[in-house]
């Protein structure tokens, strides 16, 4: 009995999906390939009902808060949280990938290289600068930024519509009443979706082998490997750091999101764990209005996994192509990636563009070597995507738990619920 309760729980699913995908890949690659759609499909439903969970949440969030100062103050935080450790994780990739030089002892030729199957990523990194960034922000019209789907445009449309309801008193909290209802009918359907987690992650998986084979993960295994370790260590030592110094449990949080984390794993996107993410770390104990803002920000800014692939993979095409980088050239790519790795958060293809516009503008790697990382860079985004959902869950507590304390009159200070620590936390306001 207690075995067929176990099978009813997602995450078991997804992981025997996940196991079923990976076999069935290897051993008949051209049938992976064909199931492509069922990974797509499923990521294509959950990416449909990010926009409104996103407006409702940062709405209703910002709408009952009344205090606008408070908004402020937790952006602030966020951002100021966002930047130090997205450095911090270049570093210690860049760090990395000089230890370990995965791509020593491979001589390639970039005249010799595909030139042209990078190309689309290169003319995409063209037009990669700030000001475009900025802009793109700003969205044509507001149903534009729904159909999109673009997350910080809706972010935007999302935080105005709730300050607006704020100031708006008795009739404002007559819109937010009937938000919560469609909040609670938006995040029903998410759990009707999710029962086809398993479908999706098996497509996804049986793809991923089925495309690219091991054969792939043999020939660049050592950077393949570097990634995950270094993914691995950054969440131990520095997320399981600011998760002590922030009152609660990493392994704890950990179990809580453990349904996500095998789903991004299966899928290879962390943004079809976006709304469940946001849903448990309410249940959690953080404030809508900081949940609202931290988790769709992070998903563009705070961005941990990326961080480190981008200077292990620069580092990597300059090894591979025998390419010597000084001192003085490493601190100028940790100093462009600072800037390129926020510039490419709402393009398609992020990843190589951000690598593109990095190493165009240094003038030093060539461009033409990202071609070496097309066939593994499929493997290596689920360390990256998890990586990064384990890292905007920490944002999010760790953010919650600096206000609660900025706001602490003497009576209680915020921390976590039993789920993440010994101990009922007390109740507060939504």
């Amino acid at each position: 009995m207690a075995g067929r309760h176990l099978f009813k729980e997602l995450y078991v699913q997804v992981i025997l999906a996940v196991i079923v995908g990976v076999a069935l890949g290897a051993a008949w690659p051209e049938l992976g390939v064909t199931l492509k759609p069922l990974g797509d499909g499923f990521v294509k439903l959950i990416k449909m009902m990010i926009a409104p969970i996103v407006f409702v949440t940062v709405t209703l969030g910002i709408g009952k808060v009344g205090d606008l100062r408070k908004i402020g103050s937790v952006g602030l935080k966020a951002l100021i949280y966002f930047e130090v450790l997205t450095t911090v994780a270049l570093v210690i990739g860049l760090v990395v990938v000089n230890l370990l030089q995965p791509g020593a002892g491979i001589h390639a030729d970039p005249k010799t290289l595909d030139a042209a199957a990078i190309g689309q990523y290169a003319s995409g990194a063209k037009a990669l600068n700030g000001v475009d960034f900025v802009l793109n922000i700003i969205p044509a019209s507001a149903v534009d930024a729904f159909a999109k789907g673009d997350i910080l445009q809706v972010l935007l449309v999302s935080v105005l519509f709730g300050v607006a309801m704020s100031r708006q008193g008795e009739r404002g909290t007559l819109v937010l009443d009937f938000l919560e209802r469609v909040s609670e009918a938006l995040f029903a359907t998410i759990g009707l979706i999710m029962r086809a987690a398993p479908v999706g992650a098996f497509g996804a998986m049986a793809f991923t082998i089925g495309k690219y084979g091991p054969d792939t993960l043999l020939s660049l295994g050592k950077l393949m490997g570097g990634v995950y370790l270094t993914c691995a260590s950054f969440v131990v030592l520095v997320l399981g750091t600011v998760a002590r110094v922030s009152g609660f449990s990493l392994w704890r949080l950990l179990k809580l999101i453990k349904e996500e984390l095998w789903l991004v794993l299966g899928t290879s996107s962390s943004e079809a764990a976006l709304p469940r993410l946001m849903e448990k770390l309410e249940a959690a104990g953080c404030p809508r209005s900081i949940v609202g803002l931290v988790v769709p920000t992070g998903y563009s800014f705070n961005l941990d996994g990326t961080a480190i692939y981008l200077t292990m993979a620069a580092v990597f095409v300059a090894q591979a192509t025998d390419t010597p980088l000084t001192l003085g050239h490493q601190l100028t790519l940790l100093a462009v990636l600072l800037l390129t790795s926020k510039g490419a958060a709402a393009v398609t293809g992020a990843g190589f563009i951000t690598l593109a516009a990095t190493l165009s503008s240094l003038d030093v790697v060539p461009v033409a070597g990202l071609a070496l990382l097309l066939g593994v860079d499929r493997f290596m985004s689920e360390a990256r995507a998890i990586t990064n959902l384990i890292g905007n869950a920490v944002a999010t507590l760790a953010v919650t738990r600096w206000e609660r304390a900025a706001e602490d009159t003497g009576s209680s200070v915020w921390t976590p619920r039993s789920v993440l620590a010994p101990g009922a936390a007390p109740d507060r306001d939504q």
